[in-house]
């Protein structure tokens, strides 16, 4: 943080703070997090002036395990959902690093100098979802203009939280193209600290639960939807969707139910399919104990087929909230929420359904089109699927000092069931993703530890899969900051991980050298809420997106893949929380929401 300000800069911000002047406004005003304030005032003997709302005793009862109203969390997370999970009151996960970082040469860009940038980006359509804005829009990246946008509101979505999307290859996406589009609702609305009356309203009802899975189609004119494959399926899922390396079809996840689900993919009119649907259940050792015990004390994740109903054709039934294990979603770094009990099961949900919890809410896939990893935030794992056999057959298990490559056993038929034990579980994870060739997988662990978990997957048989580094910065100490989404380059020779900083603070962007797994470039201070990326496939530009918490600025910032020269921002048109570059060829798919998040 002091690479942005001055000594003399932030002594004047450190003695508005001790003549009065109130914290959280100071914060905002200068763009700082509230844990870089009393760093500073630490560091440099000076006194806090007054707080606008008490975060530090708010964060000690969750810490100590004290009682939060609803309205406290309410007012609390109108610093962002993703600010508020964790922030400094997390920082006791630095004392859990276990290794050293050795000291690296890293080129520091600094981005809010940057203006809008008016490069020409070549003929690609870019496609981002609105979040609370209910929608998602188009935009010719060539031209600047907006081609076409859909909102949900206009279809009968009460709350639509547009989410997450994956997008088919087009030979001409000016022409026509087909994406799905995963979206939440019910209480998720009402994380982001608005004053708002929805609920009371009735809107959070039945048309309003969310967990929609849209499939809309570009014309050339106008986006149609063409089904919501929830009502056509009873498969309702609101997180991660991603299309499969051969393109004909795609999964889908959500970790407040702990499912995910493989669908084919329809044409035209045709309705869609489930073609098979897991749930993952956690059995800790110490169910009854400490809740955090639950899970770091270990214990086995169980692994089940969902089979639809027969006298339904197969139908599933698991639409809007039916089937959620916690209230609302687990945002980044949240998890401590659900240790803390802090994120409460839906009422009326039976005893130990939280415990059960295991964060399945992202499916990524291998390139080679055969294997897809189920991404399990609580174990800060990767479970690997075969998608010939439809069999899990072995468990990719992050944490550093933990086992790397975890067995998967057949517990009996009807329904297929399967189990993975854990002996500990040291922190959990987040996002993850392959490289574009295949040969390496890598995942995110986060709170206790704070790194990303590097595999060679070369081998053929994934129980051979080993873990070979860890991708490190010294500045990832705490729960913040921390890497939290990934792409690739064209050429595979690079990664770009997002580094989320939490509200009020400027998330940024790092680059790794995929041949030593080395941060050497950073852009810093690109906006609140930085997000997933995406690339161009001629090689060029890569698009950083940060949402604002859905309250701030957001925008998109680019730069080179092969050159990584900052080029500027781009507008946006709501807090959008995903972005994809439409392919225009099946391989395309390998550096798109197919293989990483």
């Amino acid at each position: 943080m002091e690479e942005r300000f001055t000594k003399e800069e932030i002594d004047l911000i450190l003695k508005e703070s001790q003549e009065g002047a109130d914290t959280y406004e100071l914060c905002v005003r200068h763009g700082i997090s509230e844990a870089t304030l009393y760093d500073w005032l630490a560091v440099y003997g000076y006194k806090p002036g007054k707080k606008g709302f008490d975060y530090k005793r708010l964060w000690n009862e969750v810490v100590n395990g004290g009682l939060v109203t609803r309205r406290e969390l309410l007012v609390a997370s109108a610093s962002g959902a993703a600010g508020f999970a964790a922030g400094h009151f997390f920082a006791f996960g630095a004392k859990n690093q276990t290794s050293s970082v050795d000291e690296q040469k890293i080129e520091i860009v600094n981005c809010s100098k940057f203006k809008q940038s008016s490069d020409h980006l070549g003929k690609y359509v870019y496609l981002t979802p609105e979040k609370l804005g209910g929608g998602t829009h188009a935009v010719d990246l060539e031209t600047g203009k907006t081609l076409a946008w859909i909102s949900y509101w206009n279809f009968g979505d009460s709350c639509p939280i547009s989410h997450h999307l994956a997008a088919y290859p087009s030979p001409d996406p000016y022409k026509g193209f087909e994406f799905v589009n995963s979206t939440q609702g019910g209480d998720n609305v009402l994380i982001y600290g608005l004053d708002t009356q929805i609920k009371e309203r009735g809107l959070l009802d039945k048309w309003g639960q969310g967990n929609h899975i849209y499939r809309v189609q570009f014309d050339g004119q106008s986006m149609n939807l063409m089904e919501d494959i929830a009502a056509s399926t009873g498969m309702g899922l609101g997180v991660h969707t991603t299309i499969f390396p051969d393109a004909n079809g795609f999964a889908g996840a959500d970790g407040q139910k702990d499912i995910c689900a493989f669908f084919n993919r329809a044409v035209g009119s045709e309705k869609t399919k489930v073609l098979k649907a897991f749930q993952t259940d956690w059995v800790g050792r110490e169910p009854k104990g400490n809740l955090e015990d639950n899970w770091s004390k270990g214990g086995k994740l169980i692994i089940k087929e969902l089979v639809g109903a027969a006298e339904k054709n197969g139908r599933y039934n698991f639409e809007g909230t039916i089937g959620n294990k916690i209230d609302w979603e687990m945002v980044p770094m949240a998890e401590y929420l659900v240790y803390t009990g802090k994120l409460p099961a839906p009422p009326g949900a039976p005893p130990g359904t939280v415990q059960s919890l295991s964060g399945l809410d992202a499916v990524v896939h291998h390139p080679g089109n055969r294997y897809s990893a189920m991404i399990v935030r609580m174990c800060s794992a990767a479970v690997i699927v075969d998608r010939e056999t439809w069999e899990p057959i072995t468990c990719l298990h992050n944490p550093e000092g933990s086992a790397d490559n975890l067995p998967v056993t057949k517990l009996h038929s009807n329904p297929n069931t399967w189990e993975v034990n854990f002996d500990d579980i040291k922190c959990v994870g987040h996002e993850a993703g392959f490289s574009p060739d295949g040969k390496f997988f890598t995942m995110m662990n986060n709170v206790k530890q704070n790194n990303m978990a590097v595999y060679d997957t070369s081998n053929k048989d994934p129980r051979q899969w080993k873990r070979v580094t860890y991708v490190k910065d010294p500045t990832w100490k705490g729960s913040y900051p921390s890497p939290f989404h990934l792409c690739f380059s064209m050429d595979g020779s690079k990664m770009f991980v997002s580094v989320l900083h939490p509200k009020p603070e400027n998330s940024g962007t790092c680059v790794v050298d995929t041949k030593t797994w080395k941060i050497f470039k950073k852009f810093t201070n690109i906006g609140p809420d930085c997000q997933t990326m995406a690339v161009t496939y001629d090689g060029k530009y890569v698009f950083q997106i940060f949402s604002g918490f859905q309250r701030l600025s957001s925008g998109a910032f680019i730069f080179t893949q092969d050159t990584l020269e900052p080029l500027g921002y781009l507008p946006n048109f709501g807090g959008h929380h995903d972005c994809v570059v439409i392919p225009t060829k099946v391989e395309h798919l390998r550096n798109s929401r197919c293989t990483t998040l």
